[in-house]
């Protein structure tokens, strides 16, 4: 929602920014040291909607993380926004290389808007692959009535900006945004399916679901075993699942060795997943273990993967 929310902005549903611009200037007029302080601050309020597409997801993961990741994520940001102003200041024939304002700026900021959707979208598809049809359509409907707020939000800004007034029109925009929350926040999202249950086929591999049980008896038993370390909002495991693991080079190597291929799914966080990448040093996904039969110790796979890395990986176990 956070990203659907800056998408709508900067298509120009609604400003966010706009009023606090006249007061820059009459800050940077008074030259004193809380001037410059004061539009610092108003600079970030004012480039922040343009800036969503880089640094939404930032603000999202830290939104999740403890206060200490948090703040180290505001603080880079921060050293961000002043890194430029602070070039421009040692430094004043930079300006002279700076594009002028015109129309463009408006063209740039709503073609800005589509990486946005796009995050929303594959975010959305996530959120489906971990609760299902009842998550998905909660989550619709929240954002049909972000959009709904958005627009009113918008409306009363212009009806203000003509004197109209637009008191009515801020309270549905409220009101909206209480009932998106609303959307997703009563009620827990169920997760889809049970961890550890559900049998799938990825590509040419049929997978086993991933136990620490079930990798020590085949362990024991000498077989071996091939593990993804993976989740459905994992970018890098989808790519190497698409081609690497699903290629008919592998599943051939597969078979010819005898290997299983066990995958642990991370997608809606599992103890057990989290011990055992722990145990390898590792907070998050991707992993990819080979256990070749006898050895005390896995084979640690690169994180980006092609065909030829896991058939050499199999072939030299089966020859060794």
């Amino acid at each position: 929602l956070v990203m659907l929310g800056a998408a709508l902005n900067l298509s120009g549903l609604f400003e966010i920014g706009a009023s606090a611009q006249g007061l820059g200037s009459a800050l940077v007029g008074q030259g004193r040291i809380l001037g410059s302080l004061l539009t610092g601050a108003l600079a970030v309020v004012v480039a922040a909607p343009c800036t969503a597409p880089f640094m939404g997801p930032a603000l999202g993961f830290a939104l999740t993380q403890p206060p200490g990741v948090a703040l180290a994520v505001f603080a880079s940001l921060a050293a961000g926004f002043a890194a430029p102003y602070t070039a421009i200041a040692l430094t004043p024939a930079l300006t002279r290389r700076l594009p002028k304002p015109g129309a463009w700026m408006d063209g740039l900021k709503k073609f800005l808007a589509f990486p946005m959707y796009g995050a929303a979208a594959w975010l959305l598809w996530v959120l489906s692959q971990q609760t299902g049809p009842l998550g998905l359509a909660r989550l619709l409907a929240a954002a049909v009535a972000l959009a709904f707020c958005a627009w009113l939000f918008g409306v009363g800004q212009r009806r203000r900006a003509s004197g109209a007034g637009g008191l009515c029109t801020s309270l549905g925009a409220a009101a909206g945004l209480a009932l998106s929350i609303a959307l997703v926040s009563f009620g827990p999202f169920e997760p889809a399916t049970a961890a550890g249950v559900q049998v799938t086929p990825a590509g040419t591999l049929v997978s086993t679901p991933y136990s620490p049980e079930r990798l020590a008896a085949l362990r024991a038993a000498r077989t071996p075993v091939l593990v993804n370390f993976t989740a459905a909002w994992c970018v890098t495991c989808q790519v190497n699942e698409r081609v690497a693991f699903s290629s008919a080079e592998v599943g051939a190597a597969m078979k010819r060795t005898g290997a299983v291929y066990m995958v642990a799914d991370w997608t809606n966080r599992d103890p057990a997943i989290a011990k055992a990448l722990a145990a390898e040093g590792r907070i998050g996904v991707p992993l990819y273990l080979y256990y070749s039969p006898g050895a005390a110790r896995p084979i640690v796979l690169p994180q980006l993967l092609t065909p030829g890395m896991l058939t050499a990986v199999l072939a030299g176990q089966s020859n060794g």
